[in-house]
């Protein structure tokens, strides 16, 4: 396994970074903790899970993900082992009201998240406590653009950073970081921080993969230059750079299948950009998974690469990813398809 530094942190943390969004729904507690036991085992030490967890969201399962993790953490023990994110969910705007009544990232609501989060997870701290997506209406989850700012009445930043900061001093909280943020999002957080010397954020978990490469597009420079690392999350675009759904060989009950509805990467571009980047996997001798996650192992702006897996064969697929490295050849057949097709999935 290959370690980097969290930010501008002295906490080293995996490449590979265990996501557990399916725990709960499409994976039991026993597969969760068979995972956990493999990845542990393979030199895997970040572990990443949200109280809105498990997908899809639902009032039976949320904060489903962090009991199944806590109960794990009751029977192995050894909380030190790990580095442990969760997240605090934003304005829905009226979805998943089950959660507080509708999310708002104000000091009472993310207080209660953090108690519960913790509570579920049976620690008494976090060493990474995120912001899930911003309180404001702007270009995350599909949406390519900002055309119009509307008025709306919303936590603003420094209300949320300034909670943040006393879970650090507090220390309930170790590190922070955002997820689902723009440029503006980020300097945002950034400047607050050095004005008011709180705490700093480590680290931004927004998607990245070789169908949806906007991160490159303002935030890579950002993130290189302020140190604020990618934590990148559907590195395999829901499992379609698998190549599994464009060759037939998907499961009855893989997620695409069983949950119809979660198609950002299965668009018409998307399927002939991935026809194109599975060929170039084949032609090189190589799993089309492990050459997707390899390209993000190799960014230089990531810190961790967030994968998810619903049977073991996918957990060691994935984790071994890390000990491939693509040839010029590969990275320059890549690009041409990128410039080709560039980002059809945002």
């Amino acid at each position: 396994m290959q370690y980097r530094k969290l930010g501008r942190t002295d906490i080293d943390v995996s490449v590979i970074c265990l996501g557990t969004m399916t725990w709960g729904v499409q994976n039991s507690a026993q597969d969760a903790f068979d995972q956990l036991d493999y990845a542990l085992g393979q030199g895997v030490n970040f572990i990443d899970t949200a109280e809105l967890y498990a997908i899809p969201p639902t009032a039976d399962t949320f904060g489903k993900t962090e009991e199944i993790i806590g109960e794990w953490l009751g029977r192995r023990g050894g909380r030190d082992r790990l580095v442990l994110a969760s997240k605090v969910a934003g304005n829905t705007r009226g979805w998943v009201q089950y959660i507080r009544g509708g999310p708002r990232l104000n000091r009472r609501q993310m207080t209660e998240a953090l108690e519960g989060s913790l509570r579920r997870l049976r620690t008494d701290y976090l060493d990474l406590y995120q912001v899930h997506w911003p309180a404001r209406t702007t270009n995350f989850f599909e949406t390519r653009g900002v055309t119009r700012i509307e008025e709306e009445t919303v936590e603003p930043i420094e209300e949320t950073l300034a909670v943040l900061d006393d879970f650090v001093r507090q220390g309930k909280v170790r590190q922070i970081g955002i997820s689902n943020e723009t440029p503006w999002g980020m300097m945002q957080y950034l400047c607050l921080a050095e004005k008011k010397n709180w705490a700093r954020i480590q680290s931004i978990q927004n998607p990245y993969n070789l169908l949806n490469r906007l991160f490159e597009v303002g935030l890579s420079e950002m993130a290189l230059r302020e140190r604020v690392g990618l934590l990148a999350y559907s590195p395999l675009g829901f499992g379609v750079l698998s190549g599994k759904y464009v060759e037939g060989a998907a499961e009855p009950d893989a997620r695409l299948n069983r949950f119809p509805d979660y198609r950002r990467y299965s668009g018409e571009n998307s399927l002939a950009a991935t026809r194109s980047y599975v060929a170039i996997a084949r032609k090189h001798g190589l799993s089309p998974a492990q050459m997707a996650l390899a390209f993000v192992n190799s960014r230089p702006f990531v810190t961790a690469n967030i994968i998810g897996a619903t049977t073991m064969e996918q957990l060691r697929e994935n984790i071994a990813s890390i000990d491939v490295e693509l040839s010029q050849e590969v990275l320059d057949e890549i690009e041409e398809i990128h410039q080709r097709i560039p980002d059809p999935a945002p």
